[in-house]
C-alpha cells in the first residue's frame, strides 16, 4: 500500500529504563472527493467529502464512498476517477457519466471526516438511514468456516503488522475463504474501499459474499454494507446497539466477537450452521 506508514523515532519506556528506537506509523492524511455530473451541455462539480485516511487504494475508496452513501447506484455510473494531488493534500475527482443521475438530494454532506467518523456531516436523524431497502438472501454459513476467518484476516493485515495502527475489511464466501481485503486507518474507509474494488470486478455479486470487520461492528458500518446488499457481517470486535436493531430490519446476518474457537449471533441465526449439542441458558 502506497504511503502506508511513515517512520519515526520514539522513546520506549520501561521499569528498567528506556531505549530510544525507531517505531513505525499508520499514515493519515486527507482525501477530498469531488463530483462531476451532469448531461453533457451542463457539467457540474461539487465537493463531497474530505475524510482522513490512509493513502493507496483512492480510486476504490472514492467510488466505494459515492455507492455506499446512495450517490450512485452502479459502478457503470462512473465515467473516469481522477487522482491529484494539491497543496492541502490529496484529491480524488469522480466523473460520472453524462447519462447517470447523482443523488445528492439524499446525502446532504460537505464535511471533514476523521479517520473514526462514519456518519459525520449527516444533517439530520433520518438521512441517517439512507436508501436501504430489506432484501432476502440464501447465504448460508457453517461455523468452522466462520471460526477460521480470524487467522487469515490475520495472515492478510500486511500493514497491521507493521503498526498495530489499521483496521481491515474483506470480503469472504460461504465456504470461508477472503477474496478481497483493504486496509485504513479508518474502519469506514476499508470498508467503502473493498466495496469500491469489488465494484470493479464484474465477476464480483456483493450478494454472494459476507463482509468481515477486524474490529467492532457499528451502524454505519452495517448502513454501507446493507447499502451494497452483503447479507452476512462478522466482526471481530462487538457490535453497537442500533447495529444489532438495524442488522434484524435489514435482514442481514451480524457476528460478533468472532474469535478462533467461539463467536455470538446477534441476529439472522438460521443463516449459520451451529453444533447441536450446545447448552442453552435462558
Amino acid at each position: 500500500m502506497t504511503n502506508a506508514i511513515v517512520h519515526t523515532r520514539v522513546r520506549k519506556v520501561a521499569v528498567a529504563g528506556f531505549t530510544d528506537t525507531n517505531d513505525i506509523l499508520a499514515t493519515e492524511d486527507p482525501l477530498e472527493i469531488r463530483l462531476v455530473h451532469g448531461p453533457s451541455h451542463n457539467r457540474r462539480q461539487q465537493n463531497i467529502s474530505v475524510t482522513m485516511r490512509t493513502p493507496g487504494n483512492d480510486m476504490e475508496l472514492a467510488a466505494g464512498f459515492l455507492f455506499t452513501e446512495g450517490i450512485i447506484s452502479h459502478s457503470d455510473d462512473i465515467q473516469e476517477v481522477i487522482l491529484s494531488s494539491t497543496e492541502d493534500g490529496d484529491v480524488a475527482t469522480v466523473h460520472l457519466k453524462p447519462s447517470a443521475n447523482a443523488r445528492l438530494g439524499q446525502v446532504q454532506r460537505n464535511f471533514a471526516a476523521t479517520a473514526a467518523c462514519g456518519v459525520c456531516g449527516k444533517t439530520n436523524l433520518s438521512s441517517i438511514r439512507t436508501g436501504v431497502s430489506v432484501s432476502e438472501h440464501t447465504f448460508a454459513l457453517s461455523t468452522p468456516s466462520l471460526l477460521r476467518l480470524p487467522d487469515l484476516l490475520r495472515h492478510q493485515q500486511s500493514v497491521f503488522d507493521s503498526t498495530g495502527g489499521l483496521h481491515a475489511a474483506a470480503l469472504f464466501n460461504n465456504s470461508g475463504q477472503l477474496l478481497l481485503l483493504r486496509e485504513d486507518i479508518g474502519r469506514h474507509n476499508a470498508v467503502d474501499k473493498v466495496i469500491g474494488a469489488a465494484m470493479q470486478q464484474s465477476s464480483i455479486f456483493l450478494q454472494q459474499y459476507g463482509l468481515l470487520l477486524s474490529g467492532r461492528a457499528g451502524f454505519e458500518l452495517i448502513q454501507k454494507a446493507a447499502m451494497a446488499r452483503i447479507p452476512v457481517i462478522a466482526a471481530i470486535g462487538a457490535p453497537s446497539s442500533l447495529a444489532v436493531k438495524m442488522a434484524e430490519e435489514w435482514n442481514i446476518t451480524l457476528v460478533g466477537f468472532l474469535k478462533e474457537d467461539r463467536f455470538n449471533i446477534y441476529s439472522g441465526a438460521a443463516t449459520i450452521d451451529v453444533p447441536q449439542n450446545t447448552t442453552q441458558h435462558g
